[in-house]
C-alpha cells in the first residue's frame, strides 16, 4: 500500500532505445541512404517471416497502412466496412478515407473484440470487407469472423495494430485473414516512433500495395494507378529490425506483469481475459470498475503518482462525426457501457517489481478506503 501521496511515479507507457538502436541508425546515416534502402527491405522479410505471412509492405505509419490495405482489398466508394464500435478512431476514419462507409458492430462481453454475432446481423447487399481489431493485445475470434466472411464472401482485414506477437491456436494477429495492419507508434509494443505495416499471404494484394505506396509507378516514372509517397525511412526500419528482436522478451514481461496485477487485483475489479488457447500480449492492462468508481480510481491513483488512461471514453458511434452521419446510443450496448468502465494500468515492460507492488497496493488502498467511507 502506498504510503502518503506520490511516493513513486509510475508511467503508463515507457519506451526505451539501447545502444543497438543508436548504432543501427548512426550506420543508415553513414550510409548516405536513407529511404528506400536494404534496412527497409530486410524489415519487411524479417517482419512478414515474424508474423507468418508471405510479405510486409511498410508505411509512413499505422493508419495509412490500414488505408492502403482497405484499397488493395478493393475497398471504395459505395462499399460497406464493418468495424467494431469499441477501438481507437483511426479504425472507422481509414474507411471513410477510402470513400466507403463503416457500419459499427458491437463487442464480446469478455475481450471487447468484434462479436460475431452482432457482425452477422449487420452484413447487406453492400458490405465488403470486416475489419476485425485485436484489441488491447487479445485477438478476435477469427475462427468465427473468418467463416462468416467465407459465407458471404467478404475480405478480411486485421486490425493488429496493439498486437505484436498475439496469437490464438498458433496464428499470429495478422496471419490469418486477407491482410493484417500494424502500427509502429511510440506506444506500440514495439516501436520506431511512428510507422506502420501491411501483412499479407495475397500476391495481388502485394502488387497493389507497393503500388499505392509509390505513386502508383510499375516502372520509373511510368504511373499506372493512383498513389502517393508512403514510405517509411531507413532510420525507422533500422530501429523496427532492433525492436523486433526484443519483441517477444517484451511481450513476455507484459504478460509477467499482467498476471502479477490480475492476482493481486482479483475480486476488487474486473482483470482482462484472455481465451483458451490465446496468447494476450498486453498492449494495454485494462480493467473494468463499477460504474461510478473508474474516475474516481484514476484520480486516486494519480494523486499517488500512478499514471492511467481510458482506453477508450466514447464508442465509435457517439464520436461527433459518427453522430452526424446518423448513429445513436443503444447502436453496441456491451461497447457503451464499457466506455463507462475501463481503465489501463501501467502493463509496460520496464516496471520493477516494486512498480507493480506499488500499483497494486494504489488499487486495494482505494477499495479498503471506498469500504471504509
Amino acid at each position: 500500500m502506498p504510503v502518503g501521496k506520490a511516493a513513486r511515479r509510475v508511467r503508463l507507457v515507457e519506451v526505451r532505445m539501447g545502444k543497438e538502436e543508436l548504432r543501427a541508425v548512426e550506420r543508415v546515416l553513414r550510409s548516405g541512404m536513407l529511404t528506400r534502402g536494404e534496412e527497409t527491405r530486410r524489415f519487411e522479410e524479417e517482419f512478414a517471416r515474424y508474423v507468418g505471412t508471405r510479405y510486409a509492405v511498410t508505411f509512413m505509419n499505422g493508419t495509412v497502412a490500414l488505408e492502403a490495405a482497405l484499397q488493395a482489398l478493393g475497398v471504395g466508394p459505395g462499399d460497406e466496412v464493418v468495424v467494431p464500435a469499441f477501438t481507437f478512431t483511426a479504425t472507422a476514419n481509414a474507411v471513410l478515407r477510402v470513400g466507403a462507409r463503416p457500419v459499427f458492430v458491437d463487442v464480446e462481453p469478455d475481450t471487447l473484440t468484434m462479436d460475431p454475432d452482432s457482425l452477422l446481423e449487420r452484413i447487406t447487399p453492400r458490405t465488403r470487407a470486416v475489419v476485425p481489431v485485436h484489441l488491447y493485445g487479445h485477438m478476435a475470434d477469427m475462427d468465427a469472423i473468418m467463416e462468416i466472411a467465407l459465407d458471404h464472401r467478404l475480405r478480411v482485414l486485421e486490425d493488429a495494430a496493439q498486437a505484436h506477437g498475439a496469437s490464438c491456436k498458433d496464428s499470429k494477429a495478422g496471419s490469418v485473414g486477407d491482410a493484417g495492419a500494424f502500427s509502429f507508434y511510440a506506444t506500440k509494443n514495439m516501436t520506431m516512433g511512428e510507422g506502420g505495416a501491411v501483412t499479407t499471404s495475397v500476391e495481388r494484394v502485394h502488387r497493389r500495395l507497393l503500388l499505392l505506396r509509390k505513386h502508383g509507378e510499375e516502372k520509373r516514372y511510368e504511373t499506372t494507378s493512383l498513389g502517393s509517397n508512403l514510405h517509411l525511412t531507413e532510420m525507422q526500419a533500422a530501429i523496427g529490425r532492433i525492436q523486433l528482436r526484443r519483441l517477444e522478451d517484451y511481450n513476455e514481461a507484459r504478460r509477467r506483469n499482467a498476471a502479477f496485477l490480475s492476482q493481486r487485483l482479483k475480486g476488487l475489479v474486473e482483470t482482462p481475459s484472455e481465451k483458451p488457447g490465446c496468447r494476450h500480449v498486453y498492449h494495454q492492462y485494462v480493467i473494468r470498475t463499477q460504474p461510478g468508481q473508474r474516475d474516481r480510481l484514476a484520480s486516486y491513483l494519480r494523486e499517488r503518482g500512478v499514471e492511467t488512461a481510458v482506453h477508450y471514453p466514447r464508442p465509435l458511434h457517439l464520436h461527433p462525426l459518427y453522430r452526424a452521419l446518423g448513429h445513436v446510443e443503444g447502436e453496441a450496448p456491451v461497447a457503451e457501457e464499457a466506455a463507462l468502465r475501463v481503465l489501463s494500468l501501467p502493463v509496460h515492460p520496464f516496471l520493477s517489481r516494486e512498480d507493480l507492488e506499488y500499483i497494486a497496493g494504489g488499487v486495494e488502498a482505494f477499495f479498503q478506503e471506498s469500504h471504509g467511507a
